[in-house]
């Protein structure tokens, strides 16, 4: 990981560099081209020119943000704050499918970790920012707030105790770009902006239909992709518009588990340990008419996933298994079935004179998160004795081997009312750029039961019943791999807020623009808060500019947090299956070991910049941030049996192995720097190569512990495992150098991404594994064989790299149990290499 020392020597070498850039470069007109993180758009007339991101013949324009300022016009470079802006070429050339994995080779901010037998997380993996938690980045679609997903990541992965978003719900073929804003925002969006925002803007074109077919595999031959997009646009009176978006999905599973030398003789394989069987279906809209003087609008989306996955494998001897009808052991089968909806309807307008205008906007989204257990068996049901009085007696000797295992639901509604103008207010050296709004918003969680079989302790689930598994222990309730959600887990609450905001923006001289946002925040939970964020832009020169921010942020608990709870089967410290309980915050478990409800988080963020055009199409801005959050809300460890005498006499009451609950127990810092250069070289009349470079560093720290439980030490509420997860679950490092060589009607892609080092701790008790930084290559040629048509072949780690393996002797068992790789932190996977081809046709111009 990147240590302070080396951060510090970094940003003097930068700080060097850039220097030494402006002082040899050639002066350049005031509107020069601006930093985005990917090649901008190369379109071939210049009028196209001026409506995409890209002029002729390697002329890069000013690309237009609307993310990070509310002045209509703004271009990423005038802004006080980072904006990266990833066009729609850049998504079609990136050679992957799914939205949050484009997002990782392109952004290199951004993370989109790699999970396998965790549940949930399987089908729904953490999206991230800085490092940060997946709850703490505000995702927009059209500049309006994107619901979070209802399932809550429960293993030990990244964002463990965090519901984020579900990015893979909004398809590729409906954006035209994405704009990731990397600087705190909680006093311009909301409180969860903590990182950052990424704002999703969806295509309106009409008169033009595209269709993309996409076919890929992996080295080994498994995972094999299947990929169909329509996106199809039509005019609606002189002005409007509707854009409409299909796209399907097949993804096969793959398997990069070792044979289980430990538990199977002779060895084989018994774990299943790679990505999902996945299949996607997903249909979105953006539409706009003309009414009554103003626009009326609406962008909707519906997504549904089918997921195969599975838990940890059961041998034959286990209690957990019934060798009458698994005598080979077995492998429980998870399937999940999220389903995404959403709808935003609204109404826009000038006021008054035209320098000002207002929109009015309802927006609802709702995910559902289904869970069913096949390949299983309730071990109660089958052992349970048919004379209660009698536990060794006969046996009923029968139990269901599927069930459904409950479902999670949640959803949102907001109504926004926004005002936006300007006032000549006589002060500086322009107008007064004014936005102001209001927002309510009312969010929802629900848990539904299972079936009976996939929760019940036998078939009345009295835990008075002795009821003895095949090794005499205690049989354990509920399907194997995925216990359900009991009557007693089962919640339907929900909780509102109300938001007002000023946002202010002038250019106080020539020189010298500032920024105020304020917000007010009032929870009917958690009271009510105030934050703020100051900005500032400073020209140097034409050529050179500083930039920074300072803002603090508020975020409440989420309704997961507060409402979730659960019982499941996770491996302990010694890698043993034991029975897990997430106990609900606030109730009898966590008042029996003295911990409070929640409480909000806060922070405070700082970033400071430097905006470097040299020349004509040479583009560089470094900025550094720093991030401290106190009272972060988080999961516990894994408190288990063995730990004390108190702590065994509340677990032997709830018959569970480990508990964990939320809390708020620990302070974090993240420190770190973004770099971004780029150059484009016209190399001919119809030849461009355009360069990139973009480097993010970050290094997170866990500045303090506090427990305020007599029976449960801070080390031991959170203990090293955790603080190593949050520290170094992430890479510290990610590059991304890129190249795109435009030559007639070849287009070429070559990329570069590094992902640094990662660790872990929850596996064999005081050893940290550490998986090393790899440098993975992608690959792309394409031709297009008409104005209509064009083919593409690539690949993405085209040298077949892996992470580094389990370390043999120290990570005992996991080797041993055929886990090669690691599973719950790994940035890029474990497929090896991946080859594609894809067919663009297009209908229309």
């Amino acid at each position: 990981m990147t240590t302070p020392e080396s951060l510090s020597e970094l940003v003097r070498r930068l700080a060097l560099a850039a220097l030494l850039l402006v002082l040899i470069s050639a002066p350049v007109p005031a509107q020069t081209p601006e930093p985005v993180t990917q090649e901008e758009e190369q379109e071939e007339s210049e009028e196209a020119a001026a409506a995409e991101e890209e002029g002729v013949e390697g002329v890069v324009t000013d690309e237009i943000t609307v993310t990070g300022t509310r002045v209509e016009g703004r271009t990423a470079t005038d802004t006080p704050s980072p904006v990266d802006i990833i066009n729609a070429e850049a998504i079609e050339r990136s050679g992957a499918t799914e939205t949050g994995k484009i997002l990782q080779l392109l952004a290199p901010s951004f993370n989109f970790s790699t999970t396998y037998i965790s549940d949930g997380t399987d089908a729904i993996r953490p999206a991230t920012l800085r490092a940060l938690g997946s709850d703490q980045v505000l995702i927009l679609v059209n500049g309006k707030r994107r619901h979070t997903t209802a399932h809550l990541n429960v293993q030990q992965t990244i964002a463990r105790g965090e519901s984020g978003t579900d990015i893979n719900a909004i398809p590729a073929s409906a954006i035209e770009r994405i704009e990731v804003l990397r600087d705190g925002a909680a006093a311009q969006y909301g409180s969860d902006a903590i990182a950052g925002v990424i704002n999703i803007i969806l295509k309106s074109q009409t008169n033009r239909t595209d269709l993309t077919v996409d076919a890929g595999s992996t080295y080994e031959g498994d995972g094999d992709v299947l990929s169909g997009a329509v996106n199809t646009g039509w005019g609606l009176g002189a002005e409007g518009f509707l854009n409409l978006s299909v796209e399907y999905r097949d993804r096969g599973e793959t398997n990069r588990a070792g044979p289980d030398s430990l538990r199977v003789t002779p060895a084989r394989v018994t774990q299943r340990i790679g990505d999902s069987d996945a299949q996607d279906a997903l249909l979105w809209l953006n539409a706009s008419i003309p009414a009554g003087g103003g626009d009326l609008y609406a962008f909707a989306g519906h997504s549904q996933r089918e997921t195969n996955s599975s838990g940890f494998f059961r041998t034959a001897g286990d209690a957990r298994t019934v060798p009458a009808v698994y005598p080979n052991g077995f492998l429980p089968t998870i399937i999940t079935e999220p389903t995404d909806t959403s709808l935003v309807v609204g109404y826009k307008a000038p006021l008054g004179g035209g320098d000002w205008s207002w929109d009015l906007s309802a927006n609802y989204g709702a995910s559902e998160f289904a869970f069913r257990e096949e390949n299983t068996i309730n071990v109660s049901y089958w052992f349970e004795p048919t004379n209660p009085a009698n536990p060794t007696g006969p046996r009923f000797a029968a139990s269901p081997l599927a069930a459904d295992t409950g479902t999670l639901k949640f959803d949102q509604l907001a109504l926004n009312l926004d005002f936006r103008g300007q006032v000549d207010w006589g002060f500086g050296d322009g107008p007064l750029f004014v936005a102001l709004g209001a927002e309510f918003r009312e969010e929802g969680y629900e848990i539904e039961p299972g079936d009976e079989a996939s929760y019940e302790y036998g078939r009345t689930d009295n835990r008075a019943i002795r009821i003895l598994a095949q090794d005499g222990s205690l049989a354990q309730p509920g399907t194997q791999g995925f216990p359900g959600w009991s009557p007693r887990e089962a919640v339907n609450d929900d909780r509102n807020n109300t938001g007002l905001y000023l946002d202010l923006e002038s250019p106080i001289s020539d020189r010298f623009l500032a920024g105020l946002a304020l917000r007010f925040e009032d929870y009917s939970d958690f009271g009510s808060t105030v934050n703020g964020k100051l900005s500032g832009r400073f020209d140097l020169s034409d050529r050179v500019s500083l930039r920074g921010t300072l803002s603090t942020g508020f975020r409440a608990p989420s309704v997961q947090q507060q409402f979730f709870s659960q019982r499941s089967t996770n491996l302990n410290a010694a890698g043993v299956l034991t029975d897990t309980l997430t106990a609900r915050q606030g109730g009898a478990v966590t008042s029996a070991f003295g911990v409070p409800a929640l409480d909000e988080e806060t922070s405070q963020s700082y970033s400071f910049g430097l905006v470097a055009k040299p020349s004509e199409n040479f583009r560089l801005t470094v900025d550094l941030y720093r991030i401290d959050i106190d009272d972060r809300i988080v999961f516990s460890s894994n408190i288990a049996l063995g730990t004390s005498a108190a702590i065994d006499s509340i677990l032997n009451s709830l018959n569970v192995g480990q508990v964990l609950f939320f809390t708020n127990a620990i302070d974090t810092q993240t420190d770190g720097i973004d770099v971004v250069a780029l150059y484009d070289w016209t190399l001919g009349a119809n030849s461009l190569l355009s360069l990139e470079g973009a480097f993010h560093f970050n290094d997170t720290e866990v500045t303090a512990r506090r427990s305020s439980s007599s029976i449960l030490p801070a080390p031991v509420l959170f203990d090293n495992a955790q603080v190593t997860l949050l520290e170094e679950g992430q890479p510290g490092e990610h590059y991304v150098l890129s190249g795109t060589w435009y030559a007639g009607d070849w287009t070429t892609n070559l990329r570069f991404n590094y992902f640094g080092e990662v660790a872990g701790q929850g596996f064999t008790p005081g050893f940290t594994q550490t998986w090393g930084g790899k440098w993975l290559t992608d690959l792309s040629i394409g031709y297009n064989i008409n104005d209509d048509l064009k083919f593409t072949v690539g690949g993405l780690n085209v040298f077949d790299e892996y992470p580094d393996e389990w370390d043999p002797v120290n990570a005992f068992p996991f080797p041993q149990l055929g886990f090669t790789y690691g599973w719950e932190t790994l940035p890029f996977g474990i497929n090896g290499g991946y080859y594609f081809a894809r067919l663009n046709y297009r209908i229309g111009h």
